[in-house]
């Protein structure tokens, strides 16, 4: 027959058994939940991220292409008012005076010859050209 202090010892030794086993559960359990809980987070993250990122391009955009397309627009504004200016000098500075406000004077440069317009590829030598047109929009 076993004494009683068997008794309480393995009592005992059942109970911390048991309360391991128990603790051991919970810690599992605990991990799995943790896990999955990292797991739901990590994609609301990643879903959150790319709906941002979408969504602050997509207003970059907004606020950006408007100033852009007025900035192009202007230099597009200033080129073509200058148009008229820039062909009325460039003959001048060349010694081309007969093409001086000519719409048709071309004044650039192609392998060292210079083509002055195309009407004339060499220029005209007098005064007044038969073909000369204002370079000024009327």
């Amino acid at each position: 027959m076993k004494t009683w202090s068997q008794e309480f010892s393995e009592m005992l030794e059942t109970m911390v058994s048991e309360v391991e086993q128990f603790c051991t559960e919970v810690v599992t359990d605990f991990g799995e939940m943790v896990d999955s809980f990292l797991e739901a987070s990590e994609e609301v993250v990643e879903q959150v991220q790319s709906v941002f990122v979408v969504e602050l391009e997509q207003r970059l955009g907004d606020l950006i292409d408007p100033i852009l397309e007025a900035y192009l627009g202007i230099e597009l504004a200033v080129e073509e008012t200058a148009q008229p200016m820039i062909h009325t000098v460039e003959p001048f500075l060349n010694d081309r005076p007969t093409c001086v406000g000519c719409r048709h004077y071309h004044g650039q440069t192609y392998g060292g010859t210079m083509l002055v317009c195309g009407m004339h590829p060499y220029g005209w030598e007098s005064d007044k050209c038969p073909d000369w047109q204002s370079t000024w929009q009327e």
